[in-house]
């Protein structure tokens, strides 16, 4: 089974939900669930690796993310936190399903981000901290890239 396929099985890659609703601590706003996806989401519209209905969806809230009139974390609580297959087109899809499925993502935000924090949802929905979150992301998809060829 070729790595599209296996992607297309595993329809939601994360959801806010699953976090707020499991081990979330309760000190802190429910926001913060939305910071690692919202950050994922952004760097996703970035590099154009979203699918046709995405982007018909949302055209504007991707407009004004690059003009960072909206957060990360806003960006993915307008879409409940949600991130699923349908959002990417196939090559934003196969690497999502490497990257983010297979856990990476999770482990570079953690070190890079939450290392001296008490969990992930510590982590503030900062343009710095994107920046440098997308910075790993951009450097994992090109390593990522070579892999593939």
């Amino acid at each position: 089974m070729g790595l599209l396929n296996q992607a297309r099985e595993k329809t939601i890659y994360d959801n806010a939900k699953t976090h707020f609703l499991g081990n979330f601590p309760e000190s802190l706003p429910i926001e913060q669930a939305y910071v690692h996806i919202g950050i994922y989401l952004g760097w996703i519209i970035e590099n154009e690796l979203y699918s046709e209905f995405f982007e018909d969806e949302a055209e504007v809230q991707m407009l004004r993310f690059k003009r960072k009139e909206l957060s990360p974390t806003i960006l993915s609580e307008l879409w409940d936190g949600y991130l699923g297959y349908e959002f990417f087109n196939k090559e934003g899809n196969m690497f999502t399903y490497y990257y983010y499925g297979g856990g990476i993502y999770k482990k570079d935000y953690e070190n890079l981000l939450a290392q001296d924090l008490p969990s992930i949802y510590h982590v503030t929905d900062s343009w710095d901290n994107y920046e440098t979150m997308t910075k790993k992301i951009t450097e994992r998809f090109e390593d990522w890239k070579k892999i593939i060829q």
